[in-house]
């Protein structure tokens, strides 16, 4: 019978928390709560990783079943699981289909023009879109390839990204954001208007190219969900996990100095650095949890999380677009034009603001109460047994 990792679901539900908190500052934020700017890594940088990884250890916990119903019961499972995925992205960055236009509500079109003649569109890629692509490749390389050669593919795509970001980037600028080979696979195969403009360009940082380096972040998730699967609650095996981890943590920081770590373009050295740490975090939570026993509230609160993690995930994005339709007045501005904002709008100027004279603080606190928020939701879900899975 297989051992129950608890720790496994504490560390699936505290990466879920920190997503909701970093995707949810409303004003300035403190330096660990914000992406680097391009090269590097801050704590922010880790959550998506991380959750990739976990998603390897859930694979490696039904993989088993998965070989005993054979390959087209494995095909079926997983290309269903992966569209839907894909599909619930897609459907939360069009999502809720209407959009103020000259202070009416009307559709939201595939493509628009503004006022300043730009063309706007709906983002085909996303976060949860990276999570289906990642899955269903890494479902098959683990399932159809014996374990070493899936070290060797996965060193191969490791090695492939780099060579790829350097022989095709611009010479010299291979990653930068003007030299970076994947802007252009993505212009000419989702076009401009439906690519992430964050960067103030046409640059998607979950997009077509860098797909290929996070693949591997779930492998490696699934080989480490696999190994304390087969050593179970031993010391050899947590020694060996901290001991690995470390290792890749030191390659990690060896390959920056050719291949710099980059969140923004997934780099190889970021998806080596990344999942050292995610292993060394992992360990950690395992030693505490279930060789010291030390669990508790804290455990619990992050456990619920991740027993509805991609549920809650969703509900945090969809919630302030359809929210974001209901316009409140917040005065006017400097032209004399009333200005608006939405509920969650209204409680950050309102509520948090005025409590701080650090903008930092007040958008933390907001950040915090809708993790709080959130939880009551996913508490009262689990209390009610109701576990929403695709």
């Amino acid at each position: 019978m297989k051992e129950r990792y608890y720790s496994l679901d504490v560390f699936r539900g505290a990466t879920v928390a920190l997503m909701i908190l970093v995707n949810n500052q409303a004003g300035p934020t403190y330096t660990p709560l914000d992406h680097a700017p391009w090269h590097g890594c801050t704590p922010t940088d880790l959550v998506f990783p991380f959750f990739l990884f976990a998603v390897g250890n859930a694979m490696a916990f039904v993989m088993p079943r998965l070989h005993q119903g054979g390959a087209n019961a494995f095909l079926s499972k997983v290309v269903r699981r992966t569209l839907l995925i894909f599909l619930i992205g897609f459907f939360l960055n069009w999502c809720p289909f209407l959009m103020w236009q000259h202070d009416k509500l009307v559709f939201r079109p595939w493509e628009w023009t503004d006022d300043g003649g730009v063309v706007h569109g709906v983002r085909i890629l996303g976060v949860l879109q990276r999570i289906a692509i990642c899955y269903f490749f890494a479902s098959l390389i683990v399932y159809f390839f014996k374990a070493k050669n899936v070290y060797i593919i996965s060193i191969i795509i490791l090695l492939l990204y780099w060579l790829l970001c350097w022989w095709l980037g611009t010479p010299g600028e291979q990653y930068t954001l003007s030299g970076y080979f994947g802007i252009g696979v993505d212009k000419a195969i989702l076009h401009e208007p439906h690519m992430y403009h964050g960067e103030g360009v046409a640059f998607d940082p979950e997009g077509i190219t860098s797909n290929l380096s996070a693949i591997v972040q779930v492998i490696g998730g699934y080989f480490v969900g696999r190994y304390i699967q087969q050593k179970g609650k031993t010391f050899e095996m947590l020694s060996n996990l901290f001991a690995v981890a470390v290792v890749l943590v030191f390659i990690g920081f060896c390959w920056d100095l050719a291949f710099p770590i980059n969140k923004k373009i997934w780099t190889s050295s970021y998806v080596i650095y990344t999942t050292g740490l995610a292993m060394l975090t992992l360990g950690a939570a395992i030693y505490f949890i279930e060789f010291k026993n030390a669990r508790g509230a804290w455990s619990k609160f992050f456990d619920v999380f991740g027993k509805n993690p991609l549920f809650i995930f969703f509900l945090s994005g969809f919630l302030p677009r359809v929210l974001g339709l209901i316009r409140i007045n917040n005065g006017v501005n400097s032209a004399g034009v009333m200005r608006h904002t939405s509920p969650f709008g209204w409680f950050y100027t309102n509520i948090c603001q005025p409590i701080f004279s650090d903008e930092r603080n007040a958008s933390l606190t907001y950040a915090i109460t809708l993790i709080l928020f959130y939880w009551l939701i996913v508490y009262f879900l689990d209390r009610k047994k109701i576990y929403i899975r695709v």
